[in-house]
């Protein structure tokens, strides 16, 4: 998610707040704080939302700590965790790579619930230990021993992107032996659980509780598209398995001069062809890159006086990726960096160029001519 909030980082993982997390942030404190504490509990009107507040930063943890149990098994099984992110329906951990064996799908799976029943227990031990059930602790310990219980429960249900939806598919992939047929069987599951969801809000939309029906809707909705999109990276993970950023990168680049002006480069180079990102070279030496989105951030009547070495990005300092890493690979490095090409790069030497659109283009030749990448 790119329109995320970043908090630091807790054992190299980002951790990130998306801003509709705000929004079901202010939700949760307000039913709390409006609703439910005061239809339950009688306090001093503060003592509401003071206690909603906190209930509802300690709900927001115990999300953390479920995405953190997933996190650390994936890097216990070698798997890189980009970041977590918080955003309005729950958490999102950044797992780089799918697992390679069934039992460690099943064990990354199963660490998110784990963590979110044994924070219910604790919570629940907690609110047992407060002799008055009336008091502000108390209290906030039986609705954060409740709601962990619940989200626990909840994404244990089969269905995709669920956790329990990634346990399916690890029982599945351990009988079948098939990755894809798994993940094929979690996303159909996912997809029916999902219209489940839709179907059960509209009915409480029309039966009054328009809020509830609204909110199920959205989570039905999302839990659909989440399914469909997750099949289809699978699936477009298979199609191109075993297919090298050598393969299809682009060899033939043409470069320019970093003393050539911006504006030759737009009308010489830019508006003449369909590149948009470009080599600086001199003397056989890599300088930098030159993209479409370096020129942009010049303003334009500036471009007759700013040279091409002005506005490339360092070699040195460029994204790249190996002639011999994998296509799918690199699309990820792609999205994950907000770019549409990246030069391929071997033992510091340019060896061409790779790009979002080139990759589409070779996957959809390669599908209308029926051949398998």
């Amino acid at each position: 998610m790119r329109n995320a909030l970043s908090l630091g980082r807790i054992y190299g993982i980002e951790l990130r707040l998306d801003f509709s997390w705000f929004i079901v942030f202010a939700l949760v404190t307000w039913s709390l704080g409006a609703h439910y504490f005061p239809m339950n509990y009688r306090w001093p009107d503060s003592t509401y939302w003071t206690v909603g507040l906190v209930t509802s930063l300690l709900f927001f943890a115990s999300v953390l700590a479920h995405e953190l149990g997933h996190s650390y098994v994936a890097i216990r099984k070698g798997i890189p965790v980009r970041a977590i992110t918080l955003f309005i329906f729950g958490g999102m951990a950044e797992i780089t790579k799918e697992p390679q064996r069934p039992r460690d799908e099943f064990l990354i799976a199963i660490a998110g619930p784990t963590v979110s029943g044994a924070l219910g227990l604790l919570f629940r031990v907690l609110y047992l230990a407060v002799p008055d059930p009336a008091q502000p602790i108390a209290a906030l310990a039986y609705w954060l021993s409740w709601i962990n219980f619940s989200l626990g429960v909840f994404n244990l249900i089969p269905g995709f992107p669920l956790d329990g939806g990634r346990v399916l598919r690890a029982i599945v992939w351990g009988f079948t032996g098939s990755f894809q047929k798994a993940t094929q069987i979690a996303s159909i599951s996912g997809r029916v659980i999902a219209y489940g969801f839709i179907a059960f809000g509209i009915w409480i939309f029309f039966s009054g509780n328009w809020v509830n029906g609204l909110w199920l809707g959205f989570i039905g909705w999302f839990l659909e598209n989440a399914a469909i999109s997750s099949y289809k990276q699978v699936a477009l993970r298979e199609q191109l398995a075993g297919v090298t950023a050598r393969e299809v990168m682009m060899t033939d680049c043409p470069h320019v001069s970093r003393q050539m002006t911006l504006q030759e480069l737009i009308y010489e180079y830019i508006l003449k062809g369909t590149r948009r990102c470009f080599p600086v070279i001199e003397n056989g030496k890599v300088l930098g890159i030159i993209t479409l989105h370096h020129v942009k951030a010049i303003p334009q009547e500036q471009w007759a006086m700013t040279t091409v070495g002005q506005a490339m990005k360092p070699f040195e300092q460029t994204k790249r990726v190996r002639p011999d890493q994998d296509l799918f690979g690199v699309l990820e490095f792609m999205t994950a960096e907000d770019i549409n090409q990246v030069p391929v790069v071997e033992d510091g030497k340019f060896l061409g160029m790779i790009s979002r659109d080139r990759v589409l283009d070779v996957i959809a030749t390669k599908t209308e001519l029926g051949l398998k990448i």
